[in-house]
């Protein structure tokens, strides 16, 4: 058997909704499941004589987005018509930008965790070919039962759609044929349906068959791609500038705009580039230069919604170190969040909870057992403070050094064997002795201080 090595390329065409209160061409609203068709204006109905007009808050989006990838602005962009017919489509073209995006080529440096703990920061880069702006189509309602499919124009898609366009290839040939994976809804899918992509080409081609340019779409419940019959061929689109609408004009500063456009209808770099958040990998070595965690840890934070927040509030508050608050927030916190199914901002333990139950720990008043346990009650009371759980069940710290001594004094009395096996040198045995004592005072006994009596009894 001849093992043959192949390599795969994969270009992602990304469909991301803009958030924005009214539509890119209209000043219908946007809302989401709202009654079919009931947030229509004339314009996306596509009657005669109605003119787009475009949205700058989407237009702001877009150069933002570009900026944060990377990309050259283009100054000048222009409007396309992309011709095609669909019953969701009224006028028979969508209005997009084919010649002259508004932002190309861009990179998006990433990382993740690699290695065989899954510990070591791996990064790597992806080139960014260009970001456009394009009108929505409407959405099919296909009734089988019926026969029949109903259009509606309020808006297709969620927030998130994606086309993946596969191929491979023996190193040093050149590019394979590729196939399209139309409208995958999410990264998990989108993963899945690349992966069989690759394998079902490779297979194809070790075969001796030939890989065809055509367009599939991705089956969620098998995990196979199948190809579309609706879609064969090559489409003509017919391209041509957009009459509608003037050129896509984006000043670096107020000063750089000609006279008489007014600062209402400009798009400002400078503006924009103000206004952009900070990234998740300037958050990442923020985080771990800030506090000193792992990296592992910073990308758990930035990942997961409001836990970024909730540990800096936490860290804020209370006198642990950072170390020992993401060790809370990763194992405690997370454990029951998960377990319950649960938003970070859906906790019954709010940040200065937390940290008023780490306070009480670093000041001695209760021990680290303990701490878990007021936690563990806080969940299912979150009406009280950690004080008063910590006094109503009595859990405070014992202090009293001549109880303590009395407790490990009997707790040495009543095990001559394990006392001999210490004074053998077998000092592990120790560690059984303190629990027996942290048992008996319901582990409010300083262990520290509990080891050093020890110690000193069975020296």
């Amino acid at each position: 058997v001849t093992q043959t090595t192949t390599q795969s390329v994969v270009g992602l065409e990304i469909h991301a909704q803009i958030h924005s209160n009214t539509k890119l061409f209209s000043g219908s609203q946007v809302g989401f499941q709202a009654p079919p068709n009931s947030l229509v204006s004339f314009f996306d109905a596509s009657l005669p004589g109605t003119l787009p007009v475009l949205n700058r808050r989407c237009v702001e989006a877009a150069v933002m987005t570009g900026l944060a990838l990377n990309c050259t602005i283009n100054r000048k962009s222009l409007f396309d018509r992309k011709h095609y017919f669909y019953a969701d489509l009224p006028a028979g073209y969508q209005i997009t930008q084919q010649r002259l995006p508004i932002a190309v080529d861009g990179t998006l440096t990433y990382s993740h965790l690699g290695g065989r703990k899954r510990n070591a920061v791996v990064t790597k880069s992806v080139r960014i070919k260009q970001i456009q702006l394009e009108q929505d189509s409407g959405k099919s309602l296909h009734d089988d039962y019926r026969n029949q499919t109903l259009i509606d124009l309020n808006r297709a898609e969620g927030q998130l759609r994606v086309d993946a366009n596969v191929s491979v290839h023996r190193p040093g040939d050149p590019w394979g044929i590729r196939t399209e994976v139309k409208n995958i809804n999410s990264a998990r899918n989108l993963a899945r349906a690349i992966d069989y992509e690759i394998q079902r080409q490779m297979f194809v081609l070790e075969s001796g068959g030939t890989v065809q340019n055509e367009t599939r779409s991705f089956d969620g419940k098998t995990g196979h791609t199948i190809p579309m019959r609706d879609k064969e061929g090559l489409q003509d689109y017919r391209f041509m500038p957009e009459p509608n609408l003037p050129p896509l004009m984006v000043y670096e500063a107020c000063s750089t705009a000609p006279p008489g456009v007014a600062p209402s209808q400009m798009v400002v770099l400078e503006e924009v580039r103000e206004r952009l958040p900070e990234l998740p990998s300037v958050r990442r070595q923020r985080l771990v230069e800030t506090y000193g965690i792992l990296p592992e840890h910073s990308f758990t934070l930035v990942n997961e919604d409001g836990l970024m927040d909730y540990f800096e509030a936490v860290v804020r508050e209370t006198k642990a170190g950072p170390r020992k608050v993401i060790g809370w927030v990763m194992n405690e916190l997370q454990g029951l969040l998960h377990q319950q199914n649960l938003r970070v901002s859906q906790s019954p333990i709010s940040p200065q909870a937390l940290a008023q139950i780490l306070n009480l720990q670093e000041n001695g008043q209760i021990s680290s057992s303990i701490a878990k346990q007021v936690f563990q009650e806080l969940w299912k009371t979150p009406g009280k403070t950690a004080q008063q759980i910590v006094k109503e069940q009595d859990l405070g710290m014992v202090n009293d050094s001549t109880e303590i001594h009395r407790i490990c004094q009997k707790v040495v009395d009543s095990h001559p064997d394990q006392v001999q096996a210490i004074r053998s040198g077998n000092k592990k045995v120790l560690n059984k002795l303190m629990g027996l004592v942290q048992k008996e005072t319901k582990g409010r006994a300083d262990p520290v201080l509990v080891r050093a009596i020890l110690e000193q009894k069975t020296s």
